[in-house]
């Protein structure tokens, strides 16, 4: 009687520790939004500014800075959401404030907009 109750405890422990479920986060910000300026260089040549952040679905993300084929500018940033504003603080960067944004359907697509009105980047 007793190994069948030492079997049936263990057995429940092994049930109980599989159990664990990580819930799947299908948060519409998660994916690549970037935005592309066309900026002149001194040479009078055309250079390609690109911003590009990528949201994952653990609160995290990375934020790039592209000019042509460099990237300028790399981090981390941590995001979350209170209703439908979403806030991204930026880790490394001290001169960088942290952007409050929102997602709005557009003509153009899904965009991203700082809740003063000002356009940020497009769904890629």
């Amino acid at each position: 009687m007793k190994k069948f109750l030492s079997l049936m405890a263990i057995c429940a422990i092994i049930f109980s520790a599989n159990c664990s479920r990580i819930e799947q986060n299908n948060d519409p910000i998660i994916g690549i939004w970037s935005q592309s300026e066309t900026e002149i260089s001194n040479s009078s040549s055309k250079g390609t500014l690109r911003k590009e952040w990528i949201f994952n679905d653990v609160y995290l993300g990375r934020y790039h800075e592209i000019n042509g084929n460099d990237i300028t500018l790399q981090t981390d940033f941590k995001w979350y959401r209170e209703g439908d504003i979403y806030t991204i603080e930026y880790r490394g960067l001290e001169n960088v404030p942290v952007d409050r944004l929102k997602i709005i359907e557009s003509d153009q697509g899904t965009i991203l907009e700082k809740i003063n009105g000002e356009y940020v980047a497009i769904r890629e």
